[in-house]
């Protein structure tokens, strides 16, 4: 397949977007924005894509909770649809909110048997507030496609409820020893444990991260770029660039 079908879903108070598209097009996919509302009517457009992105914002403003009333309205009317799309290896990819989104979801790691609930959660940074910053980031896994061939990335974060949290050290070993906690922080901005910046699911092929790296796909985006810190491209544009090269 020469050019994936990026499914870039968008609800009220998501404001990454465009830039996610862009980001994904800049990698050679062709995307297409769509609001929950389309997706609602007719599941079945899931069918039409090869990867799905959920960007970052403040769904539905966040009001009880980051991505919580979109990850219910996905876990209650969606569920099948997203089923069949993860059994046919498509991809997909939340960042920031839309990490926050999977996890709700269930999407992204499996909820507890037992409960029903999922095992991990993202809340209110340490600072309790939000934070808007540039961090150091490295890959601790070869299992999640879209970190392939990364060791480092230097990216922004701008969240409030980024802090990742396991229900305990069970789950946390689990995850640690399955290879899904694929990206780690390089300098904890939010307490996260473990400094954990993102996760994979057991496949590899779903993965939520906090930090955005749609917004260092050009040198020019990095805050220090005219001081020649910066490579030939943004950090970022290569977690794009493997999601297209999953389907080449």
């Amino acid at each position: 397949m020469a050019q994936p079908r990026v499914l870039v879903l968008r609800a009220p108070g998501t404001n990454c977007d465009l830039e996610t598209a862009y980001a994904f097009e800049l990698a050679g996919a062709k995307t297409e924005r769509l609001h929950i509302n389309r997706l609602l009517e007719k599941p079945a457009a899931f069918a039409e894509f090869q990867i799905l992105c959920l960007p970052g914002g403040f769904s539905f403003g966040d009001d009880l909770g980051a991505g919580r009333i979109l990850g219910s309205m996905m876990r209650s009317h969606l569920a099948d649809a997203l089923r069949e799309f993860k059994a046919a290896g498509k991809l997909i990819l939340g960042i920031c909110n839309g990490f926050q989104i999977l996890v709700k979801s269930g999407i992204l790691v499996d909820d507890d048997p037992a409960t029903g609930l999922p095992p991990v959660t993202l809340t209110w940074n340490d600072s309790g507030r939000y934070q808007d910053r540039w961090v150091k980031l490295r890959t601790s896994s070869s299992k999640c496609v879209f970190f392939a061939g990364i060791e480092s990335m230097y990216l922004p974060i701008a969240h409030a409820e980024g802090k990742f949290v396991p229900r305990d050290g069970g789950v946390l070993s689990q995850l640690d020893a399955a290879g899904q906690l694929a990206l780690r922080y390089d300098g904890n901005p939010n307490g996260a444990i473990a400094d954990v910046a993102g996760v994979c699911d057991s496949t590899g092929l779903v993965c939520g991260l906090m930090p955005h790296p749609e917004r260092h796909v050009d040198t020019t985006q990095h805050p220090r770029w005219t001081r020649g810190e910066s490579g030939p491209v943004g950090d970022g544009l290569k977690i794009f660039q493997n999601a297209v090269a999953y389907w080449n």
